[in-house]
């Protein structure tokens, strides 16, 4: 019987830990433990479950404790703010009985309790418009192999794990981007999508906190895009940044140039007509009024992670962020 460790970075325990650990406790199960890595631990306690305290420090250098603090075989890599469905060890049994498989990611999607504006932030990524990969959020087509994945829904063989030496602490986010480049370069394999493997992940609360989270992604991936090609230098991560191009040099040399206005008023109605697709992407998963509403998101998700992927193309370094 394998056994398996989920691992909790955290900066302290918070309301989303009260909740997600119980509710990883309703696997009833005897073959795995919980392990959360608070900078100070506090006097709460749950069966099967330690907190190590680690001190300051971003979730990089918490999640590769589990190198030295963790029993299982398999390490479940997840956030404070999520937890899994009730069958997830279950769904996780069927595929690392294959020696061969080194690596398991699944969707991360809202929960239904979520606030109406959680949904929104949430829904902003279930079409591919809004960043081309709606399977991270939603369980979508068959289980395939796959060379980048979140680590809010991770699990890796702990063998694995620290053969690759952990995650990267310099980076946060992008940290896993990274460690799953340096799992395929030293093990010659990929990490298994199981669409069947689902964790309930809570969304950004509001505008301005969503357009925070994606512009950091745009950062980070602007910068991995220059530094780290293999999985970043991709078309579809280019697009927000082109689009955003095209909207401001676009508006200042058509009115200059006045018979190239309706050209690019002809390209504005395009994505107009991309918008109305992205609607009926996200109604597949929810509401008419969620849908909607995610639309002006989807717009502000461009132009956030576009301007902050070009500023990551010329960023030589850039600060780890802390939560």
């Amino acid at each position: 019987m394998i056994k398996y460790s989920f691992i909790v970075p955290v900066k302290k325990i918070n309301e989303y830990i009260r909740e997600s650990i119980p509710k990883i406790l309703k696997i009833n199960r005897d073959d795995y433990e919980i392990i959360i890595f608070p900078d100070e631990s506090s006097s709460e306690t749950w069966t099967k479950t330690k907190q190590v305290a680690t001190g300051p420090g971003g979730p990089a250098m918490k999640r590769s404790l589990a190198i030295k603090e963790a029993q299982g075989e398999v390490l479940i890599f997840i956030d404070d703010d999520a937890y899994p469905n009730i069958d997830f060890l279950k769904k996780l049994d069927a595929e690392f009985a294959d020696q061969e498989i080194v690596a398991v990611g699944g969707p991360a999607i809202t929960p239904k309790h979520n606030s109406f504006q959680q949904k929104v932030s949430g829904a902003v990524f279930l079409s591919p418009l809004s960043g081309g990969c709606p399977e991270r959020y939603v369980p979508i087509g068959e289980k395939r192999f796959v060379d980048d994945w979140p680590s809010v829904n991770l699990s890796v063989r702990k063998n694995v794990f620290e053969m690759v030496g952990g995650f990267d602490s310099n980076y946060w986010p992008g940290e896993d981007t990274l460690f799953c480049l340096e799992l395929i370069k030293k093990t010659g394999k990929k990490i298994l999508y199981l669409p069947e493997a689902l964790v309930y992940h809570h969304r950004r609360e509001g505008f301005w906190r969503h357009m925070k989270q994606v512009g950091a992604y745009g950062l980070h991936r602007g910068h991995f895009a220059r530094k780290f090609p293999k999985t970043s230098r991709r078309f579809k991560y280019f697009l927000p940044s082109l689009f955003l191009v095209y909207i401001v040099v676009g508006l200042i040399v058509s009115l200059q140039i006045e018979w190239l206005l309706w050209p690019y008023i002809a390209g504005l109605f395009i994505y107009v007509l991309a918008l109305i697709k992205a609607f009926f992407d996200i109604r597949k998963h929810e509401k008419r009024s969620v849908a909607f509403v995610a639309l002006p998101y989807i717009f502000g998700t461009h132009i956030a992670y576009g301007s902050n992927f070009i500023k990551g193309l010329f960023k030589k370094q850039i600060k780890i962020s802390l939560r």
